[in-house]
């Protein structure tokens, strides 16, 4: 089925050196932007995460350090890459939990305040997830009949997710082919920030949803324990996360 679109929609797909939002850094990104009259760009860019990439992720997406030694940063690529996406909606697979939060990390990373807040998102796995619970091989082999080829590359992922896409469409007459809807349907959590740290709860209040303060509201925390905002500002967490924080202290104690 062909996509509706009002705008352009870019799938995309990361292969990186972890899982670790805050400290993993990407190795390769595939993108597919494909406009509101079906036409369709590609660009897949293979970076230099400028930190060793552990034999466990090569095993993955067998990409080595060999492989991105002369390949630029994402310091480098980085307006290009924001140049490409820039006024798309955003779509992948697993992407609300892992590709867009770790993306955003490596813009502010590198000093580009990018918010992708105001896109819709559709992650393909939350649809798969809410309708048949597989991975994204059994999703390829469940909706498109064939197996995938090259999984955990990141080409190969980026375009057999928008594959699945079109052919959960397709099969499920019930969805609704419109991009806001879609993003809304696989959308597992109200996250503030990316990394999903901090998350609207069912009264619409901004709550932790990790640690020993997991689901009490963060305006509470701040004023009863001030420390706390200082222990995650020099914590580990994404950058994503301590921004988001500091204007909602910003916002409630107007300081």
């Amino acid at each position: 089925m062909q996509l509706q679109l009002k705008k352009p929609l870019l799938v995309f797909d990361l292969e990186t050196t972890g899982t670790d939002i805050a400290r993993d850094r990407i190795v390769e990104i595939a993108m597919v932007k494909i406009m509101p009259n079906g036409t369709e760009q590609v660009k897949t860019q293979r970076l230099n995460p400028t930190i060793p990439i552990p034999a466990e992720a090569t095993q993955v997406h067998h990409i080595s350090d060999a492989d991105v030694k002369n390949c630029p940063t994402f310091k480098q690529e980085a307006k290009n890459i924001y140049a490409f996406m820039e006024g798309c909606d955003l779509a992948g697979y697993n992407s609300l939990h892992f590709d867009v939060p770790l993306l955003v990390e490596e813009f502010l990373r590198v000093g580009m305040d990018v918010d992708l807040r105001s896109c819709q998102h559709i992650d393909v796995q939350n649809i798969f997830h809410k309708m048949e619970q597989r991975t994204l091989v059994a999703a390829y082999k469940f909706y498109c009949h064939n197996d995938l080829v090259d999984a955990h590359s990141a080409v190969a992922d980026t375009q057999a997710t928008y594959e699945v896409l079109k052919a959960q469409l397709d099969k499920y007459k019930d969805l609704q082919n419109d991009v806001k809807y879609l993003s809304e349907f696989s959308t597992k959590t109200k996250n503030v920030d990316y990394a999903g740290r901090i998350v609207i709860d069912d009264k619409g209040n901004e709550v932790f949803n990790f640690g020993k303060h997991k689901g009490k509201r963060v305006t509470d925390v701040l004023t009863a324990e001030p420390s706390y905002f200082d222990w995650m500002l020099k914590s580990e967490f994404a950058l994503d996360t301590k921004r988001v924080l500091t204007q909602i202290k910003l916002r409630g104690f107007g300081k």
